[in-house]
């Protein structure tokens, strides 16, 4: 006789179904409209996002053995220290279609797109006999950063961190080439277009111009990018 006793990975994707479906039932209007003029709250309501920023850049550092068994908690203890307190001011049907408007608007189209660039770079491979000069990593990394802004900052960083690691590799001096990749590829390149940029991609995703980065953004990306590639080969 079939065992008719569901295994974990079946209720697992029950679940998730669900949970899903209720998601999007009671949401119909949720994709379409949000009930709260983010524009009129206060900064207080920032302070979750801070917190999980600060956990992601702190705890990997100073508790290494907590953050990766319980990071997991971590996210949720910051979601809820949102939704808790909006909940109780706004309402819970207010806090659902909020909840409901981020993950169907925003946090889907944004990690489908970044599955996409991830997979898509991840298939590059830059080969050759590459010897880490001064001159050959500031190429690189500029390179990284225009590129940035059309494959992702995730993207260009899958691209060439591993040929710009063996260019390195026989240097005894080399941890600043990988801060300062870091500072140009995958926070200040991605400027310039929706595609490169997180929050840049939320805007256009809420009506902002796709082109919009590009006309107003491009001299304090400039300026920016000179400072610190200015900085970088000094030091290199």
């Amino acid at each position: 006789m079939r065992n008719l006793i569901p295994s974990r990975r079946q209720v697992a994707l029950g679940t998730i179904t669900g949970l899903a479906a209720l998601l999007v039932a009671g949401s119909a209007n949720a994709a379409a409209h949000s009930t709260i003029d983010g524009s009129k709250l206060s900064l207080f309501w920032l302070l979750p996002f801070a917190g999980i920023l600060g956990s992601l850049a702190l705890f990997p550092a100073v508790a290494p053995h907590f953050w990766h068994r319980n990071y997991g908690l971590a996210a949720l203890f910051w979601g809820l220290a949102l939704l808790v307190p909006f909940a109780a001011i706004f309402g819970a049907g207010a806090a659902f279609r909020e909840l409901a408007h981020v993950l169907i608007v925003e946090y889907v189209p944004f990690i489908a797109l970044i599955g996409a660039l991830f997979t898509i770079a991840g298939g590059f491979y830059i080969g050759g006999a590459l010897r880490g000069s001064p001159r050959l990593n500031l190429t690189i990394m500029l390179g990284g950063m225009m590129l940035a802004s059309f494959a992702g900052t995730t993207g260009a960083a899958m691209i060439l961190i591993r040929p710009l690691i063996r260019a390195n590799r026989d240097r005894h001096y080399k941890t600043h080439v990988i801060v300062f990749f870091i500072f140009l590829v995958c926070n200040i390149g991605g400027a310039l277009t929706p595609l490169g940029d997180p929050p840049l991609f939320l805007g256009y995703l809420e009506g902002v111009d796709f082109f919009w980065p590009l006309k107003f953004l491009w001299p304090h990306t400039l300026v920016m990018a000179a400072f610190v590639l200015g900085v970088f080969f000094a030091l290199d």
